[in-house]
């Protein structure tokens, strides 16, 4: 496979693209600037390539009691104002999302789950 000249291998960004390490870490907001939580990964679907969710944690206080939220990726939008995805939830309707603990194991194939997910999030599943 031969690189397109001018490009690099070593770029983690463009105007269009983002590195998977990029999004890991990056804040979410709320439309007016408040801090939700931190996207711990992204997960995409090994067989059509869509990006599927956005692991947010949210709560806790240094990594103690953090809950993770899967996230459909079609709930977010970067804002570069805000150098952050942004997510327009209220704080009930997260309190009250689908959430696990940060140590609890979890099947991600598990579709019952996931219609439940996109169901609460009024959005339709990625698979679709």
């Amino acid at each position: 496979m031969q690189a397109q000249a001018g490009g690099d291998l070593s770029t983690r960004e463009t105007e269009r693209l983002i590195a998977s390490d990029k999004v890991e870490s990056t804040p979410v907001r709320r439309p007016h600037g408040d801090r939700i939580g931190t996207i711990q990964r992204v997960m995409i679907d090994k067989r059509t390539g869509r990006v599927g969710y956005a692991v947010m944690t949210f709560g806790g206080f240094l990594g103690i009691g953090e809950d993770y939220y899967a996230l459909p990726w079609s709930m977010l939008t970067y804002n570069e104002a805000l150098d952050a995805y942004e997510l327009d939830i209220t704080e009930d309707q997260l309190r009250g999302a689908p959430a696990h603990d940060r140590g609890e194991r979890f099947d991600w194939d598990d579709r019952q789950w996931a219609r439940q997910v996109h169901d609460y999030y009024r959005v339709p599943p990625y698979w679709m």
